[in-house]
């Protein structure tokens, strides 16, 4: 479950906590109970920025089709032109 704090986060200030996170778990040198609660937290901190990038993909799709069909009405009009 994610909190309303991590609903808040930007992606950088997601991405940049993340990879804060896997530096602390890399360089070891903490608990079983600090490496599981860090663990989590980054799992947390990857569905944010998971979210960010899904939205940002999805928007990129919708513009893209968008200009496709602008495309096609120009393309269809040019033809239809070309027949009179």
């Amino acid at each position: 479950m994610t909190s309303k704090v991590d609903e808040a986060l930007g992606y950088e200030q997601a991405r940049d906590e993340l990879i804060e996170v896997v530096r602390r778990l890399e360089a070891g040198g903490t608990t079983l109970e600090e490496s599981l609660a860090l663990w989590e937290r980054g799992e947390e901190l990857a569905k944010v920025c998971r979210r960010w990038l899904d939205g940002a993909r999805a928007r990129l799709d919708a513009a893209l089709a968008e200009e496709a069909e602008a495309e096609q009405a120009l393309a269809e009009r040019a033809d239809g032109a070309g027949d009179s």
